[in-house]
Protein backbone atom coordinates (compact mmCIF):
# COMPACT_ATOMS: atom_id res chain seq x y z
CA UNK A 1 0.00 0.00 0.00
CA UNK A 2 1.18 3.21 -0.85
CA UNK A 3 1.92 4.71 2.97
CA UNK A 4 4.50 1.90 3.01
CA UNK A 5 7.14 3.12 0.72
CA UNK A 6 8.05 5.79 3.23
CA UNK A 7 8.70 3.79 6.77
CA UNK A 8 11.81 3.26 7.75
CA UNK A 9 13.81 -0.12 6.53
CA UNK A 10 13.06 -2.41 9.42
CA UNK A 11 9.37 -1.70 9.20
CA UNK A 12 10.27 -1.93 5.55
CA UNK A 13 11.57 -5.44 6.20
CA UNK A 14 8.79 -6.60 8.96
CA UNK A 15 5.95 -5.70 5.92
CA UNK A 16 7.53 -7.57 2.89
CA UNK A 17 7.94 -10.52 5.55
CA UNK A 18 4.22 -10.17 7.16
CA UNK A 19 2.69 -9.33 3.52
CA UNK A 20 4.38 -12.31 1.66
CA UNK A 21 3.66 -14.50 4.83
CA UNK A 22 6.86 -16.22 4.18
CA UNK A 23 7.52 -19.72 5.53
CA UNK A 24 10.38 -18.70 7.14
CA UNK A 25 7.93 -16.10 9.32
CA UNK A 26 4.70 -19.28 10.05
CA UNK A 27 7.46 -21.24 11.87
CA UNK A 28 6.96 -21.60 15.57
CA UNK A 29 10.32 -19.39 16.63
CA UNK A 30 9.50 -15.98 14.13
CA UNK A 31 12.36 -14.74 13.02
CA UNK A 32 13.87 -11.63 15.13
CA UNK A 33 11.74 -8.69 13.23
CA UNK A 34 8.66 -10.63 13.51
CA UNK A 35 9.00 -11.69 17.23
CA UNK A 36 9.29 -7.33 18.14
CA UNK A 37 6.09 -6.67 16.29
CA UNK A 38 4.31 -9.63 17.05
CA UNK A 39 5.18 -9.31 20.75
CA UNK A 40 5.06 -5.86 20.88
CA UNK A 41 2.51 -3.88 23.69
CA UNK A 42 0.16 -1.35 21.64
CA UNK A 43 -1.67 0.58 23.86
CA UNK A 44 -5.54 -0.80 23.87
CA UNK A 45 -8.28 1.64 22.35
CA UNK A 46 -11.58 2.03 21.64
CA UNK A 47 -12.45 1.26 17.84
CA UNK A 48 -15.92 1.91 17.48
CA UNK A 49 -18.73 1.68 19.89
CA UNK A 50 -18.33 -1.65 21.94
CA UNK A 51 -15.50 -3.12 20.04
CA UNK A 52 -11.74 -2.50 20.88
CA UNK A 53 -8.38 -3.28 20.05
CA UNK A 54 -6.59 -5.64 22.78
CA UNK A 55 -3.38 -6.65 20.58
CA UNK A 56 -0.14 -6.40 20.19
CA UNK A 57 1.87 -3.98 17.70
CA UNK A 58 0.88 -6.47 14.30
CA UNK A 59 -1.19 -9.03 15.87
CA UNK A 60 -4.85 -8.31 15.92
CA UNK A 61 -7.17 -9.02 18.76
CA UNK A 62 -10.07 -7.70 19.18
CA UNK A 63 -12.59 -7.23 22.51
CA UNK A 64 -16.41 -6.99 22.01
CA UNK A 65 -18.24 -6.07 25.42
CA UNK A 66 -21.80 -6.57 26.11
CA UNK A 67 -23.64 -7.06 29.60
CA UNK A 68 -23.55 -10.65 29.45
CA UNK A 69 -20.03 -10.79 29.11
CA UNK A 70 -17.32 -10.33 26.41
CA UNK A 71 -16.06 -12.13 23.06
CA UNK A 72 -12.62 -12.05 22.27
CA UNK A 73 -11.02 -12.72 18.80
CA UNK A 74 -7.55 -13.78 18.16
CA UNK A 75 -4.52 -14.73 21.26
CA UNK A 76 -1.61 -13.86 19.39
CA UNK A 77 1.64 -15.65 20.82
CA UNK A 78 1.45 -17.54 23.59
CA UNK A 79 2.82 -15.01 25.67
CA UNK A 80 0.75 -12.95 25.13
CA UNK A 81 -2.22 -13.41 27.59
CA UNK A 82 -0.79 -10.79 30.27
CA UNK A 83 -0.85 -8.34 27.68
CA UNK A 84 -4.09 -8.81 26.18
CA UNK A 85 -5.16 -9.34 29.95
CA UNK A 86 -3.58 -5.86 31.22
CA UNK A 87 -5.02 -4.41 27.77
CA UNK A 88 -8.72 -5.04 29.09
CA UNK A 89 -8.07 -4.25 32.18
CA UNK A 90 -6.78 -0.88 31.15
CA UNK A 91 -9.83 -0.30 29.24
CA UNK A 92 -12.11 -0.63 32.35
CA UNK A 93 -13.26 -4.01 31.97
CA UNK A 94 -12.33 -7.43 33.93
CA UNK A 95 -10.65 -10.24 31.88
CA UNK A 96 -12.65 -13.02 33.95
CA UNK A 97 -15.79 -11.58 31.87
CA UNK A 98 -14.46 -13.09 28.48
CA UNK A 99 -17.21 -15.99 27.70
CA UNK A 100 -16.71 -16.57 24.11
CA UNK A 101 -13.44 -16.82 22.29
CA UNK A 102 -12.91 -16.69 17.93
CA UNK A 103 -10.34 -16.71 15.80
CA UNK A 104 -9.96 -15.74 12.10
CA UNK A 105 -7.52 -18.19 11.76
CA UNK A 106 -5.63 -21.39 13.79
CA UNK A 107 -1.83 -20.59 13.36
CA UNK A 108 -0.06 -20.41 16.36
CA UNK A 109 0.54 -16.28 16.07
CA UNK A 110 -3.39 -15.84 16.33
CA UNK A 111 -4.73 -18.78 18.58
CA UNK A 112 -1.28 -19.14 20.39
CA UNK A 113 -2.51 -18.09 23.69
CA UNK A 114 -6.07 -19.63 23.47
CA UNK A 115 -5.79 -22.38 25.83
CA UNK A 116 -4.36 -20.71 28.46
CA UNK A 117 -7.04 -17.73 28.57
CA UNK A 118 -9.83 -20.56 28.01
CA UNK A 119 -8.39 -22.05 31.21
CA UNK A 120 -8.47 -18.54 33.22
CA UNK A 121 -11.64 -17.31 32.04
CA UNK A 122 -13.87 -20.57 31.51
CA UNK A 123 -14.93 -19.31 28.19
CA UNK A 124 -16.53 -21.45 25.54
CA UNK A 125 -14.03 -21.78 22.28
CA UNK A 126 -15.81 -21.66 18.92
CA UNK A 127 -14.20 -21.70 16.03
CA UNK A 128 -14.99 -22.49 11.73
CA UNK A 129 -15.94 -26.96 11.44
CA UNK A 130 -12.64 -26.45 9.24
CA UNK A 131 -10.30 -25.11 11.43
CA UNK A 132 -11.94 -27.02 14.54
CA UNK A 133 -9.03 -30.65 13.89
CA UNK A 134 -6.35 -28.54 13.89
CA UNK A 135 -7.18 -26.53 16.68
CA UNK A 136 -7.57 -29.47 18.60
CA UNK A 137 -4.22 -31.46 17.72
CA UNK A 138 -2.15 -28.29 18.33
CA UNK A 139 -1.22 -27.29 14.47
CA UNK A 140 -0.40 -30.81 13.74
CA UNK A 141 -2.34 -31.96 10.91
CA UNK A 142 -2.27 -28.08 9.49
CA UNK A 143 -1.74 -28.43 5.82
CA UNK A 144 1.62 -26.24 5.58
CA UNK A 145 3.10 -26.11 9.19
CA UNK A 146 1.83 -29.28 10.06
CA UNK A 147 3.92 -32.94 11.09
CA UNK A 148 6.62 -31.20 13.11
CA UNK A 149 5.02 -31.66 16.44
CA UNK A 150 2.60 -29.41 18.36
CA UNK A 151 2.84 -25.43 17.18
CA UNK A 152 0.60 -24.57 20.24
CA UNK A 153 -0.98 -25.61 22.98
CA UNK A 154 -4.67 -27.89 21.72
CA UNK A 155 -7.73 -26.36 22.11
CA UNK A 156 -11.40 -28.19 21.73
CA UNK A 157 -14.17 -26.21 20.20
CA UNK A 158 -17.07 -26.38 22.28
CA UNK A 159 -19.68 -25.02 19.11
CA UNK A 160 -18.87 -25.52 15.45
CA UNK A 161 -19.08 -22.71 13.28
CA UNK A 162 -20.37 -22.48 9.63
CA UNK A 163 -20.51 -19.82 7.00
CA UNK A 164 -23.37 -16.96 8.24
CA UNK A 165 -23.95 -18.82 11.50
CA UNK A 166 -24.09 -16.03 14.19
CA UNK A 167 -23.17 -15.84 17.71
CA UNK A 168 -24.90 -13.44 20.16
CA UNK A 169 -24.05 -12.42 23.53
CA UNK A 170 -25.10 -9.49 25.34
CA UNK A 171 -27.64 -7.86 22.63
CA UNK A 172 -24.60 -8.25 19.91
CA UNK A 173 -24.51 -10.56 16.93
CA UNK A 174 -21.35 -11.76 15.27
CA UNK A 175 -21.63 -13.23 12.12
CA UNK A 176 -19.25 -15.80 10.98
CA UNK A 177 -18.02 -15.58 7.01
CA UNK A 178 -16.17 -18.37 5.97
CA UNK A 179 -12.82 -17.54 3.70
CA UNK A 180 -10.77 -20.64 3.50
CA UNK A 181 -7.17 -20.80 1.59
CA UNK A 182 -4.90 -19.12 4.68
CA UNK A 183 -6.14 -21.86 6.27
CA UNK A 184 -8.97 -24.71 5.77
CA UNK A 185 -11.65 -22.77 7.96
CA UNK A 186 -9.69 -19.29 7.59
CA UNK A 187 -12.61 -16.88 8.86
CA UNK A 188 -14.06 -13.30 8.80
CA UNK A 189 -16.97 -11.41 11.11
CA UNK A 190 -19.08 -8.72 10.68
CA UNK A 191 -20.43 -7.06 13.19
CA UNK A 192 -23.14 -4.25 14.01
CA UNK A 193 -21.85 -1.73 16.84
CA UNK A 194 -23.64 1.68 18.38
CA UNK A 195 -21.83 4.28 19.86
CA UNK A 196 -23.03 7.60 21.01
CA UNK A 197 -23.75 8.80 17.76
CA UNK A 198 -24.74 6.39 14.98
CA UNK A 199 -24.02 2.34 14.18
CA UNK A 200 -21.16 0.76 12.40
CA UNK A 201 -21.40 -2.51 10.70
CA UNK A 202 -17.64 -3.66 11.18
CA UNK A 203 -15.30 -6.45 9.07
CA UNK A 204 -12.60 -8.25 11.16
CA UNK A 205 -10.89 -9.30 7.94
CA UNK A 206 -8.67 -12.61 7.50
CA UNK A 207 -7.15 -10.87 4.29
CA UNK A 208 -6.25 -13.67 2.20
CA UNK A 209 -2.53 -13.94 1.99
CA UNK A 210 -0.44 -16.83 0.62
CA UNK A 211 2.21 -18.97 2.35
CA UNK A 212 5.07 -19.63 0.14
CA UNK A 213 4.94 -23.40 0.22
CA UNK A 214 1.29 -23.29 -1.18
CA UNK A 215 1.30 -24.62 -4.32
CA UNK A 216 -1.43 -26.24 -6.99
CA UNK A 217 -2.62 -29.59 -6.25
CA UNK A 218 -1.33 -30.09 -2.26
CA UNK A 219 -2.39 -33.84 -1.23
CA UNK A 220 -3.13 -32.44 2.01
CA UNK A 221 -5.14 -29.31 0.65
CA UNK A 222 -6.46 -30.47 -3.39
CA UNK A 223 -8.71 -27.51 -3.05
CA UNK A 224 -6.52 -24.73 -1.82
CA UNK A 225 -6.69 -23.12 -5.39
CA UNK A 226 -10.52 -23.28 -5.30
CA UNK A 227 -11.51 -22.16 -2.21
CA UNK A 228 -8.85 -19.12 -2.57
CA UNK A 229 -11.04 -18.34 -5.81
CA UNK A 230 -14.25 -18.34 -3.68
CA UNK A 231 -13.33 -16.00 -0.68
CA UNK A 232 -11.65 -13.53 -3.15
CA UNK A 233 -14.84 -13.53 -4.83
CA UNK A 234 -16.61 -12.90 -1.41
CA UNK A 235 -14.58 -10.73 -0.13
CA UNK A 236 -14.83 -8.27 -2.65
CA UNK A 237 -18.46 -7.99 -2.99
CA UNK A 238 -18.92 -7.21 1.29
CA UNK A 239 -20.14 -4.16 2.15
CA UNK A 240 -19.39 -2.22 5.58
CA UNK A 241 -18.40 0.65 7.68
CA UNK A 242 -15.20 0.30 8.38
CA UNK A 243 -12.74 -2.72 8.94
CA UNK A 244 -9.79 -4.17 10.65
CA UNK A 245 -7.74 -6.97 10.06
CA UNK A 246 -5.73 -10.15 11.37
CA UNK A 247 -2.44 -8.30 11.22
CA UNK A 248 -2.63 -4.73 11.84
CA UNK A 249 -0.20 -3.82 8.92
CA UNK A 250 -2.92 -5.47 6.97
CA UNK A 251 -5.41 -2.54 7.46
CA UNK A 252 -2.21 0.02 8.05
CA UNK A 253 -3.47 0.64 11.85
CA UNK A 254 -0.27 2.28 13.00
CA UNK A 255 -0.96 4.63 10.25
CA UNK A 256 -3.98 5.23 10.43
CA UNK A 257 -4.18 6.12 14.61
CA UNK A 258 -1.50 6.54 16.90
CA UNK A 259 -1.24 5.85 20.88
CA UNK A 260 -3.30 8.26 22.66
CA UNK A 261 -5.02 9.72 19.53
CA UNK A 262 -9.13 10.42 20.46
CA UNK A 263 -11.89 8.39 20.16
CA UNK A 264 -12.97 8.05 16.07
CA UNK A 265 -13.87 5.69 14.23
CA UNK A 266 -14.02 6.86 11.15
CA UNK A 267 -10.29 6.77 10.74
CA UNK A 268 -11.08 2.72 9.87
CA UNK A 269 -13.42 4.25 7.19
CA UNK A 270 -11.00 2.85 4.24
CA UNK A 271 -12.74 0.84 1.46
CA UNK A 272 -9.82 2.06 -1.00
CA UNK A 273 -7.17 0.67 1.41
CA UNK A 274 -9.44 -2.37 1.72
CA UNK A 275 -9.74 -2.86 -1.54
CA UNK A 276 -6.24 -2.45 -2.57
CA UNK A 277 -5.00 -4.93 -0.22
CA UNK A 278 -7.09 -7.33 -1.65
CA UNK A 279 -6.26 -7.01 -5.21
CA UNK A 280 -2.56 -6.86 -4.51
CA UNK A 281 -3.25 -10.79 -2.60
CA UNK A 282 -5.61 -11.12 -5.90
CA UNK A 283 -2.43 -10.67 -7.97
CA UNK A 284 0.00 -12.79 -5.94
CA UNK A 285 -3.26 -15.73 -6.54
CA UNK A 286 -3.07 -15.16 -10.24
CA UNK A 287 0.98 -15.69 -10.14
CA UNK A 288 0.48 -18.86 -8.05
CA UNK A 289 -2.58 -20.44 -9.54
CA UNK A 290 -2.43 -18.83 -13.05
CA UNK A 291 -4.77 -21.86 -14.04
Amino acid sequence: MTTKASLPTILLAMLFLLNSYSSLAQKLIPPPVMQEVWSKPYDPFRIAGNLYYVGTYDLGCYLITTPKGHILINTGLAESMPVIRSHIETLGFKFSDIKILLTTQVHFDHVGAMAAIQKATGAKMMVDEKDAPVLADGGYSDYIMGGKGKLFVPVKADRLLHDHDTITLGGTQVILLHHPGHTKGSCSFLVDVQDEHRSYRVLIANMPSILDDTKPGMPAYPEVAGDYAYTFNAMKHLQFDIWVASHASQFDLQQKRKPGDPYNPEVFNDRKGYDAELDELYQSYLKRFPN
